[in-house]
């Protein structure tokens, strides 16, 4: 290959990686020292209360007058079941409802629709809920076999579980089951636990806030075409039977969309996971100041069988560490991010945080 070429593939990469800092107002930069993070969210997401003015209008408006309304399977609650609490949420809301979710396991296929915006899933730290179902591919469809599906904007979680139960994939078709689809706009998880085998988070469209999470999978379990920031989220690799890959990151063209990972944690089972394959054309997958295990490919990613899209994929490291993390190893494709590249992904910017984000609910 001509030295010309090899700077244009460069070229290339740079300016894919590098692209989504443009026309961004937000300012504080993720720090690369773990112990600074909870002061440094502190002082960029302030609660409601301290940033009228600043946010999306139609927020400002929901969180004014927030409602509570409380789901016990005891029937202690307004309501015994998640399903139903939903429906009782009316279509066009302007109001923020958060859904106070009692301990214990509900076993329901639950759906928000894109008319329900402003919607709160609060579990409590201390005693967890579990939702679970065991949807799968051959009977919905891929993303629609979710436990959780959202379609709506402005979604919050706090402090639940969500697991798809459908046992581990056999080699067979259609055996994907997703835990969490999420569609809507402007959505933020927090401590929450997302439980499956193949294709557990569906992030399929939309900017979304993951933090403090745990995310469990053997297959693409991250994968969708959402634009997404994880920031201190631990990813438990399931590698000990055939292919094993965390992100299938769904960008085409050139889609401003894309997953960032920063002060995550790649552990899990086995060897040989990649950190993500290029499912489609142009993915783009950032990490950065992660910790990996040995679980981890040394190759680190993988072109899936397509050498062609070699030139375009967006696969980038920064500062990561772990057995799992040697650039040594690591494919031709892939690239060790200098402080400029990678700068646009260690921001809240990255998902505009500043008009939508806010601390997780008391």
């Amino acid at each position: 290959m001509s030295t010309g070429k090899v700077t244009g593939m460069v070229a290339i990469v740079i300016l894919l990686l590098v692209s989504p800092a443009a026309g961004s107002r937000d300012t504080g930069p993720i720090p690369g020292e773990p112990s600074s993070l909870n002061s440094w969210f502190q002082a960029n997401v302030k609660p409601y209360t301290q940033r009228n003015g600043t946010l999306d209008p139609a927020l400002e408006t929901a969180e004014a007058k927030p409602k509570t309304i409380m789901v016990r399977k005891d029937g202690s609650g307004d309501f015994k079941t998640l399903t139903s609490a939903v429906r009782s949420i009316s279509s066009g809301n302007t109001q923020r409802v958060i859904v106070d979710i009692g301990s214990g396991v509900y076993n329901e296929k639950i759906q928000i629709d894109k008319g329900k915006p402003f919607v709160t899933f609060k579990g409590s730290a201390r005693s967890v809920p579990t939702l679970t179902f065991a949807g799968t591919a051959r009977v919905y469809g891929t993303v629609y076999s979710a436990t959780l599906q959202v379609d709506s904007d402005y979604f919050v979680a706090s402090n639940i579980i969500i697991k798809n139960s459908s046992p581990r994939p056999s080699g067979k078709l259609k055996e994907q089951a997703v835990a969490l689809r999420i569609g809507g706009d402007k959505a933020a998880f927090y401590n929450c636990r997302l439980v499956g085998f193949q294709d557990t988070l569906c992030d399929d469209k939309g900017r979304h806030f993951f933090k403090d999470c745990y995310i469990e999978g053997t297959v693409d379990f991250i994968f969708g075409s959402g634009k997404s920031l994880y920031l201190g989220t631990a990813i438990n690799v399931l590698a000990d039977q055939g292919l094993a890959v965390i992100t299938a990151q769904a960008r085409n063209k050139e889609d401003d969309t894309g997953f960032s990972f920063v002060h995550c944690k790649v552990n899990g089972i086995g060897k040989g996971a990649f950190l993500g394959r290029a499912w489609t054309e142009r993915p783009r997958v950032v990490f950065a100041f992660t910790a990996m295990s040995s679980v981890v490919d040394p190759g680190g990613w993988s072109d899936n069988q397509h050498p062609e899209r070699d030139r375009i994929v967006s696969f980038g490291e920064y500062k990561c560490k772990g057995p799992g993390s040697n650039p040594s190893g690591r494919v031709k494709f892939s690239k060790q991010l200098t402080p400029q590249q990678v700068n646009p992904f260690l921001s809240l910017a990255y998902i505009e945080g500043s008009k939508w984000l806010l601390p997780p609910p008391n």
